[in-house]
């Protein structure tokens, strides 16, 4: 509610400044005065308008700042811990249903079967291709039915 009323506001603010900014006059404006231009000026009196634009627009300036800096802190600001228990209970994770069996671990978390032999060795006929370290043995490649020894 607080974040809508401020973005209103602040809307308001950067409108009504793009619209006094338009309104004033430039400083090129007083060379014009000599060749006819300065009968618009009597209108706000012998100074003109740039006291009275001059001084709203830095009003809406100030309030343009005050209003950016205040969506800042209400945009930041974290939102209240639940207070009642419905609230409570729609936040934590939902439990899974009894009787359904527990969830099975990942196969990458399980632990590796010890290899036979502390160190490498090569295969029997799986042509020089060294078994590494911690891998069971049926990790090698046994060669095909029917093929010489030594070969793939």
């Amino acid at each position: 509610m607080l974040h809508s009323v401020l973005m209103i506001i602040h809307f308001f603010c950067a409108a009504a400044i793009v619209a006094l900014v338009l309104l004033q006059r430039g400083k090129g404006a007083e060379a014009g005065a000599g060749f006819g231009a300065g009968a618009s000026g009597t209108v706000f009196g012998a100074r003109g308008a740039s006291t009275a634009l001059s001084r709203a627009t830095a009003i809406l300036a100030a309030l343009f700042m005050v209003t950016s800096l205040s969506l800042t802190y209400v945009g930041s600001r974290k939102s209240a811990p639940a207070s009642s228990l419905l609230d409570q209970l729609s936040q934590q994770p939902a439990a899974p249903a009894p009787g359904a069996p527990p969830p099975a671990a990942p196969a990458a978390l399980a632990p590796a079967a010890p290899a036979s032999s502390g160190a490498a060795s090569t295969a029997p006929g799986a042509s020089g291709a060294a078994v590494e370290q911690g891998a069971p043995a049926s990790a090698a490649v046994p060669p095909a039915p029917g093929a010489p020894p030594g070969s793939k």
